[in-house]
């Protein structure tokens, strides 16, 4: 089974919205989402055991994604050997992961928008707190980055 870790900083916005995106988008392709293990998880355990935020379960639902089942989790020393694939949303937490990857997993912790065709390298920014506006526009950056995250686990 092929699996992909969604890691932003609390796991409420950006993680769990990429995560929603990725399944949709995979049932989109043909493919039954219940064969590759999409999760998500956060750096830091401001919000663990929460469910995601309003503003971005709203932004989402807005085009038809489903995030409401996802509850945040802070990543765990056995997500990297259990991950095929770990993706960042923002630099910072890339070096982050990095840092405390055991070095048998480093390869496989990327940028989640090195997968894009439109924001490839970028950061897509916390929008935690922000205007609709912010949700709105790391939501496109999450869809461009998790449509070449879906060639990546069908290929």
């Amino acid at each position: 089974m092929r699996s992909v870790l969604f890691v932003c900083t609390a796991n409420i916005c950006r993680s769990p919205t990429a995560e929603g995106v990725t399944r949709r988008l995979l049932r989109e392709e043909g493919l039954d989402p219940e064969r590759y293990e999409i999760d998500s998880a956060g750096t830091h355990d401001y919000h663990v055991g929460k469910p995601p935020f309003p503003d971005a379960v709203a932004i989402a639902r807005n085009r038809g994604y489903d995030i409401t089942r996802c509850v945040a989790r802070v990543v765990r020393a056995e997500d990297f050997d259990h991950f095929d694939h770990i993706l960042a949303m923002d630099k910072g937490q890339l070096r982050y992961l990095k840092m405390i990857a055991p070095t048998r997993s480093k390869e496989k912790i990327e940028l989640l928008l090195d997968y894009s065709d439109r924001y490839r390298g970028k950061d897509v920014p916390d929008p935690y707190g922000g205007k609709p506006k912010a949700y709105e526009k790391a939501l496109d950056m999450i869809e461009d980055g998790c449509r070449g995250v879906v060639g990546l686990l069908a290929g």
